[in-house]
């Protein structure tokens, strides 16, 4: 099995775990989006890596992964994540530059320095995004997560997750206060604008729908 687990395989798996793929079927025309190859050689990779015993795949239908291609997703996904975590807790990059180098990283890391990275950074439980990181196990914690857009004037919200793939909103997000492990509290929402007013920190902030799209958060407990 080992040997059939490409890096290409490992972006599969990868892609299709993130569009849901462990609860339910994902359009191939998805996955192509979200990969940035075309429709056939999506077509081609999900016969072979059924095959393999990686997925379920229906023609017309799309793929969900069985219960060894979750395995192997959340191996890979443990590993972006440590390695994201390693780059901007011990190097000092910047949370905006380690997707990409993780992206490249995550399929040269053995299960041995998967283990030696996760004991030196204290077996972490979130990558600097907010994202969880699964256990050595293949657990993952499954949270109730809502887009902070969605959330109106009078509530107080904790940032949780924030969209990893831009690296001028993350920057952007920064230089704002709107990072995990922060309260946020929406004063105002202006519809017509669809402009809110929120409270970060000691100072207001206006920010549209369009500026928040990829934050996620949930009610703060008080």
């Amino acid at each position: 099995m080992t040997d059939l687990i490409t890096p290409a395989v490992q972006d599969y798996l990868k892609t299709i775990h993130s569009l849901g793929g462990a609860e339910h079927m994902v359009s191939p025309n998805d996955i192509a989006s979200q990969l940035e190859v075309k429709a056939p050689s999506v077509t081609g990779m999900l016969k072979r890596m059924e095959t393999a015993g990686l997925i379920q795949y229906g023609v017309g239908q799309g793929a969900k992964l069985t219960d060894e291609g979750i395995a192997q997703a959340r191996r890979v996904i443990r590993r972006h994540r440590l390695v994201e975590l390693f780059l901007t807790r011990v190097l000092g990059l910047d949370w905006s530059e380690v997707d990409t180098e993780a992206d490249a990283l995550e399929h040269a890391i053995s299960p041995r320095l998967e283990q030696a990275l996760a004991a030196h950074l204290g077996e972490p439980l979130e990558d600097p995004h907010g994202h969880p990181i699964p256990t050595a196990r293949g657990d993952l914690q499954k949270r109730d997560l809502k887009p902070l857009h969605q959330f109106r004037s009078g509530q107080r919200v904790l940032i949780r997750e924030v969209q990893d793939d831009n690296p001028d909103r993350l920057r952007h997000w920064q230089a704002l206060g709107l990072v995990p492990g922060v309260v946020v509290a929406f004063l105002a929402h202006q519809e017509l604008d669809d402009m809110f007013d929120l409270q970060v920190g000691d100072r207001t902030i206006h920010v549209g729908s369009e500026g928040l799209a990829g934050l996620r958060g949930e009610i703060a407990i008080p």
